[in-house]
């Protein structure tokens, strides 16, 4: 008989602008009755999990967000790493957040990046949560890799887009987040958006073998329409996630009277 350290846990996936959406499935797991014991996050997802693990209420980590520009938390890089580098975001992280560090938040949580060094993930549970967050969401290309403790990181997303496995073994069920499903949808042909495509498709092809592994899987569609600058759009986007929520919720309660497979 398995004995879990924890009854319920959420893997939150990457998806940049799409994160919103993750706030918006936690606020109607929480209307539901349903609260996580530990969290697991990549990119946006760890963006998400840890001011939620923070003790923010999910449409308060909202409001932070809709009064800044993307602009705002990226700052033009004049090295050879990336076009820009997240330094301002760092800022902004360390302003907003009580808990400093990873194993000192109110909801375990972890953190997962790339290690770009080594080829592997590694998933952070203690340390400074700014600059892991920040390695986590560090998109290769766009902004330059995150150097913590002489090791360069880059986006979580690039092995592991879907974090279930980091809690899998600790948790009784696991509710995984995916708000980033594979959608082959009309895009510009120049540089830096055949190279967002080209990530995503990357990113959603290492979800496949971490769907399986949670209990129950929440996908909002209908995303993929916002640009990643959007940050005023961050209501619209957590909406679209709530409603999505509720409507696989009660759905499941009304068909099967439980949640779980």
């Amino acid at each position: 008989m398995n004995t879990f350290k924890y009854n319920i846990g959420y893997a939150l996936s990457g998806g940049f602008i799409k994160g919103f959406a993750h706030l918006g499935i936690m606020q109607a797991l929480h209307e539901h009755g349903i609260t996580p014991n530990i969290l697991s996050g990549v990119s946006a997802g760890a963006l998400a999990a840890v001011f939620y693990a923070d003790g923010r209420e999910p449409y308060h980590i909202i409001e932070l967000f809709e009064h800044h520009s993307f602009t705002e938390l990226t700052t033009f890089s004049i090295n050879k790493q990336g076009l820009l580098k997240l330094d301002s975001f760092i800022d902004f992280l360390e302003s907003n957040l009580r808990t400093k560090l990873i194993e000192e938040l109110p909801i375990p949580t972890i953190i997962s990046a790339t290690d770009l060094d080594h080829g592997k993930t590694v998933s952070f549970r203690k340390g400074k949560i700014a600059e892991r967050v920040a390695a986590s969401c560090c998109m290769p290309v766009l902004f330059a890799p995150q150097k913590i403790n002489n090791t360069y990181y880059v986006d979580g997303g690039i092995l592991m887009n879907l974090p279930v496995t980091p809690i899998r073994e600790m948790c009784e069920k696991v509710i995984a987040f995916n708000v980033s499903p594979l959608v082959a949808d009309e895009y510009k042909k120049n540089v830096v958006t055949i190279a967002l495509r080209a990530y995503h498709f990357i990113f959603q092809a290492n979800t496949l073998s971490q769907k399986p592994l949670s209990d129950l899987l929440i996908e909002p569609y209908g995303l993929e329409g916002y640009s990643n600058r959007e940050l005023e759009k961050a209501e619209e986007i957590f909406e679209q996630g709530y409603n999505t929520a509720n409507e696989i919720l009660d759905h499941l309660l009304r068909e099967k009277g439980t949640i779980w497979k």
